[in-house]
């Protein structure tokens, strides 16, 4: 007798679902005490004065705070500190980024004078480095160079000023490359250009944005050393730490905080792309 054998259905078994974890946190309690702290005294020294700012460039509402921006005197001083700001940041780049480079490689007579040297303009008060330079690039200057109370006196105070910046930004970083990488690719032919541009310069890309966020950002709130080197001209010389001290000097505190909230803007736009470009530039190397 035939029998009939029923083939049992194939059971397939489904993946138990993953739960996703969540991201985990390392605070004790000592640590949860510590964030607490900080949080609280950066909000007393930056997000709330920060605010504060904001909230004063409304009082005079929307139409007040564009006429006081595009008032053409304070245009003039935006365009001036902004431009002046971006061109010494680019000649920071440059030059303190080859300063760096000649601190941590090479070797010379007078390398620990220069290195203590650098770090002047951090020390120096603004308004003594206004009257060094005004002595200097000043009418009877040494250096036969009359450039008191012109764009060029803006462009000289800025770079005195925020040199330091980018130099001491690299510097660590620079020290810190291993030199087995470049031998490395020079015995395999790589010539010193390309060596520079895909391996140390995709390290240094982010210590030379940091640096250069930062120097932009002292450059176009800097005033000690503009004071007496660029002459205050309005429409010429006039940068915009001037512009707010002559608002709030005049009452118009609603004003100052307009031109104020605007740089910030500025200064937060500028991070923002420096950031992006060095992640790009180390991406590419």
């Amino acid at each position: 007798m035939a029998t009939a054998t029923l083939d049992a259905p194939e059971v397939t078994a489904r993946p138990t679902p993953t739960r996703r974890a969540g991201p985990r946190t390392t605070l004790t309690a000592g640590s949860s005490l510590g964030l607490g702290v900080a949080v609280t005294w950066f909000s007393l020294l930056v997000l709330i004065p920060l605010t504060a700012i904001v909230v004063t460039s409304a009082e005079r509402g929307w139409s007040g705070y564009v006429d006081t921006i595009t008032n053409p005197q304070t245009m003039a001083a935006i365009r001036l500190t902004v431009g002046q700001s971006l061109l010494v940041t680019g000649i920071n780049v440059v030059m303190g980024t080859l300063i760096a480079w000649v601190l941590v490689r090479d070797r010379f007579w007078g390398k620990a004078v220069l290195d203590v040297v650098i770090d002047i303009p951090f020390a120096l008060p603004t308004i003594v480095a206004g009257l060094v330079l005004l002595g200097l690039y000043g009418q009877g200057s040494p250096l036969g160079l009359d450039w008191a109370y012109t764009e060029r006196a803006v462009m000289l105070a800025l770079a005195f000023v925020t040199l330091p910046f980018v130099v001491r930004t690299v510097q660590p970083v620079l020290g810190e490359l291993d030199h087995d990488v470049e031998e490395a690719a020079a015995s395999l032919g790589a010539k010193r250009l390309t060596i520079f541009r895909r391996i140390i310069l995709p390290s240094l890309a982010p210590a030379i944005a940091a640096g250069a966020a930062l120097s932009f950002a002292r450059a176009i709130a800097e005033y000690g050393s503009l004071v007496l080197l660029s002459g205050n001209k309005p429409f010429s010389t006039e940068v915009v730490s001037v512009r707010v001290l002559s608002f709030i000097e005049n009452g118009s505190t609603a004003s100052a905080a307009a031109v104020a909230s605007l740089m910030l803007a500025v200064a937060l736009f500028v991070i923002v792309v420096l950031d992006i470009v060095q992640r790009r530039v180390s991406r590419r190397g």
